[in-house]
C-alpha cells in the first residue's frame, strides 16, 4: 500500500521538474539556457529523482521483511501451558500506574514472553463477563496480536468476576490431553468490585492441579477513573475513585500453590512471577517436530536502498563545466 503511494509521489516531482523548464521557458529562448545557466541540466534532475524515489520504494519493502528460502529445524516442545487472564473492566483504566493500569499489565505480559522457553500461553480477557481472547499457543507473535487488542470495553459487561475469569481459565486447558506438565493461571487484576465467588473454584483448581499466581495492579490509595468521555461516575452522580483489593487475589494465590505479587512502577511484579515460581515447575518434555524457518532478505534491500541514497547524493543537478 506504501508502494503506491509512491506513484502519486513520483508524479508529483515530475510535474514540478516540468513546471520548472515551462517557466524557464517563459523567461528565455531555449538557446539562451546554456549562456544564462551554464551546466542546465533538465536529464540529470530527472535522473537524480527516480533514483530518490526508487531509494525509498525499497527501503518500504525492506520493512515488510521480505522472506524467501528457508531450511527445516527440529524443534523440541518443553514447556508449561500458562493462561493470564487479564482484567479490562474500566477501574482499570485509573493512572494511579502511569500511563494506566490496562497499559502497564500489557507491557508486564509482553515483558513475561521473553522469558518463555517453549511455553504454551494463552489470554482471557474478562470484566463482567470473559472470553478467551487467544488459545494456548508458542506462536508468540500471534499472541502479541491478540494482546495488543485488548482495550477496556472489550467484554461489554461491567464489573469484575473474578470467578468467570477462572472459569474460562479452566475450560481453556485441553483436559483430555495427557501431560504431567504443570498449569498457570496468571491472575492480573485490581480486585475491586468483583461479582461470583471465586473461591468456589479453588476444588476444581486443585483437582486439576492449576497454580494461581496473582497480580495486584494499583495502589491502596487509589485514583479516579477517567475515559475519553470524562471521569466514571457512579448512579447517584459521584466520581469514582479506585483502589486496589488484594484480600481475594492473594488468598486464590496461596490456596492452589501460586503467590501474590503487588505491582509498583518500574517493577510490574511478572518478572518475580516466573523466576520466583513458574520457572521452578515441571515442563513437559513434548514430541519433536521439524519447524520450516523462513531467510529474511531484508538486508539485501536496505542496503541497495543505502547505496541509491549515496548515488543520489553524488548526482550533481548540473553539469560540471570545463576551465581551460
Amino acid at each position: 500500500m506504501w508502494l503506491l503511494a509512491l506513484l502519486p509521489l513520483l508524479l508529483a516531482t515530475g510535474l514540478m521538474l516540468k513546471r520548472r523548464t515551462k517557466l524557464l521557458a517563459r523567461m528565455a529562448e531555449q538557446g539562451l539556457w546554456p549562456t544564462m545557466l551554464p551546466g542546465h541540466s533538465p536529464k540529470r534532475k530527472r535522473f537524480k529523482n527516480f533514483v530518490r524515489v526508487l531509494a525509498i520504494a525499497l527501503a518500504i519493502v525492506a520493512l515488510a521483511r521480505p522472506q524467501w528460502g528457508f531450511k527445516w529445524e527440529e524443534v523440541k516442545q518443553r514447556g508449561l501451558s500458562i493462561i493470564v487472564a487479564l482484567d479490562t473492566s474500566k477501574s482499570m483504566l485509573a493512572q494511579d500506574i502511569k500511563p494506566n493500569r490496562l497499559q502497564q499489565a500489557k507491557w508486564g505480559v509482553r515483558d513475561l514472553l521473553k522469558e518463555l522457553r517453549g511455553d504454551r500461553i494463552g489470554l482471557v480477557a474478562f470484566s463482567g463477563n470473559a472470553f478467551l481472547q487467544c488459545p494456548a499457543t508458542i506462536d508468540y507473535a500471534a499472541f502479541m496480536m491478540m494482546l495488543d487488542d485488548v482495550y477496556t470495553g472489550i467484554v461489554p459487561l461491567g464489573g469484575t468476576d473474578l470467578f468467570q475469569a477462572l472459569e474460562t481459565s479452566i475450560e481453556s486447558f485441553e483436559k483430555s490431553e495427557e501431560t504431567q506438565a504443570d498449569k498457570v493461571i496468571i491472575l492480573i487484576s485490581d480486585g475491586e468490585g468483583h461479582t461470583g465467588d471465586p473461591l468456589a473454584l479453588l476444588p476444581t483448581l486443585k483437582e486439576e492441579g492449576i497454580r494461581v499466581f496473582a497480580i495486584g495492579v494499583g495502589t491502596k490509595e487509589g485514583e479516579l477513573i477517567q475515559t475519553s468521555e470524562g471521569f466514571v461516575k457512579d448512579k447517584a452522580g459521584n466520581v469514582v475513585k479506585s483502589s486496589l483489593n488484594e484480600g481475594m487475589l492473594e488468598r486464590i494465590a496461596f490456596e492452589t500453590g501460586g503467590f501474590y505479587v503487588r505491582s509498583a512502577p518500574g517493577d510490574f511484579g511478572l518478572e518475580r512471577v516466573y523466576r520466583q515460581g513458574i520457572a521452578e515447575l515441571q515442563r513437559e518434555e513434548r514430541e519433536s517436530r521439524m519447524s520450516k524457518t523462513w531467510t529474511e532478505r531484508f538486508q539485501w534491500l536496505l542496503g541497495a536502498a543505502l547505496l541509491l541514497l549515496l548515488i543520489e547524493g553524488a548526482i550533481r543537478p548540473v553539469k560540471r563545466e570545463n576551465h581551460r
